[in-house]
């Protein structure tokens, strides 16, 4: 009776449940660990998501069958999010898109891994036993193939394969990048600080610049700043082009002056300005946390068009909820804030309203130079979760959202430290301890 074989592709997505039949999960990739040694590569478990988006290691000594389309588990799981050890690969992540060669009868080629072939042993133990391979064509070739789906596919042997575990190998991540389409950008941050600092830069370069840029938003100082470091100055500038206006500033302002400097001379005049402006301001002020691209309307604008303003889907939602109301010129910096129209408000009146009729003038603008405790009490007081930002001739600078104060109230580390809870003491310290055998620490 041979033994049971899985493809990595398959276990990707699947549920996870406990002897009872309760879902505690969803498999988001598979991690070995490579023993040159002993020429094998071992499968030592696979990262779990669960509730609240925190992925988590799960050892497969806790996995008590692959069946059925899901995967059963003993019932024991410890929450403490995972984070990848020296020497252990994610299978999807890393080895997925990996152009290595193959040796097999006599016929040697090169070719993209496109799946993991993995194997119960008679020891209970799981090893990567097959490749899922797709041969590169001849370059005369190339142009008359798609894209995506080039040249013959074959299962070969692991040992046929050369080039699986070498770190530098070249590597592209398109397979990688189609299975972020489904989650939150800071759920793409997380995976992309459990890569490699080569994966994460191969990584970024295949992301769309409108996802980097929502990417970037949600990494930690360090890693954001080394990832567009390593862009080309033109790509450099096109993600910053699509972030918002408050977060690029901040990112400028993290890089060397030069290399601020450079990128913003990339940039399209009209977009680099606002972002000249901003780094103008200290940090810890409303001009320093403001964004510079707010709602602003007339007051002869009726409730239809303000209503039809918000509803764009590339509108944050803090800003999505109100209007700010100024005198001619609409644009940065405006004529006078004549006031603010909260979203349900003008639900609640005809569309055919102007929101000159509506407008609230009750809330005090915030200055541009207005410290952080000073933003913070204002936003507390008016309960609001956007804020405008004016001058002394109370014209319209910009706005300062309620997750602008949250950046800048939080501890510096918080992206880093993504542990929102505490595990459970005696479960935890019996799964770390099942975890040092399993993964050889």
């Amino acid at each position: 009776m041979s033994a049971p074989r899985v493809f990595v592709s398959r276990l990707i997505g699947l549920g996870v449940f406990d002897p009872l039949g309760d879902r505690v999960g969803q498999v988001r990739d598979v991690v070995v660990q490579h023993s040159s040694q002993r020429r094998l590569t071992r499968v030592i478990g696979v990262v779990v998501e669960v509730a609240g988006r925190r992925r988590v290691f799960l050892p497969m000594t806790r996995v008590t069958s692959i069946d059925a389309g899901q995967v059963i588990t003993t019932g024991l799981l410890n929450i403490r999010r995972f984070e990848r050890r020296p020497r252990e690969v994610l299978v999807q992540a890393e080895l997925f898109d990996r152009r290595v060669v193959v040796a097999d009868d006599d016929e040697r080629f090169e070719a993209t891994v496109e799946d993991i072939g993995i194997n119960q042993q008679r020891n209970r133990d799981w090893h990567v036993t097959k490749v899922f391979v797709r041969k590169t064509p001849p370059p005369s070739r190339r142009h008359r193939l798609s894209l995506r789906r080039r040249g013959e596919t074959l299962v070969v042997d692991v040992d046929a394969v050369s080039g699986l575990h070498t770190e530098d190998a070249a590597q592209g991540a398109d397979r990688l990048v189609e299975s972020f389409d489904d989650l939150k950008p800071a759920d793409v941050a997380d995976a992309l600080q459990e890569l490699t600092p080569k994966r994460r830069r191969e990584v970024a370069e295949a992301l769309p610049d409108e996802k980097l840029a929502d990417v970037l938003e949600e990494l930690p100082e360090e890693d954001r700043v080394a990832i567009v470091a390593d862009l080309a100055t033109d790509r450099a500038a096109d993600v910053l082009e699509a972030m918002q206006p408050d977060d690029a500033a901040d990112l400028l302002g993290e890089l060397p002056e030069g290399t601020a400097a450079i990128l913003l001379g990339a940039m399209e005049p009209e977009e680099a300005e606002p972002l000249r402006t901003l780094l103008t301001y200290d940090e810890d002020t409303a001009g320093g946390m403001m964004t510079t691209e707010p709602v602003v309307l007339g007051a002869d604008s009726s409730i239809a068009e303000a209503l039809a303003t918000v509803r764009r889907s590339e509108l944050h939602p803090a800003l999505a909820a109100m209007v700010f109301v100024c005198r001619a010129p609409l644009e940065v910096p405006t004529g006078k804030l004549l006031g603010v129209v909260h979203l349900q408000r003008m639900l609640r009146e005809p569309p055919h309203e102007a929101i000159g009729a509506i407008v609230d003038s009750d809330i005090d603008p915030l200055h541009v130079d207005a410290s952080l405790g000073e933003v913070t009490r204002t936003m507390a007081n008016y309960n609001m979760i956007s804020l405008p930002v004016v001058d002394e001739d109370r014209r319209l600078l910009g706005a300062v959202t309620v997750d602008d104060v949250l950046d800048h109230i939080l501890p510096d580390d918080w992206r880093e430290d993504r542990d929102t809870e505490a595990p459970d003491v005696s479960a935890a310290l019996d799964e770390v301890e099942e975890q040092e055998v399993t993964r050889g620490r």
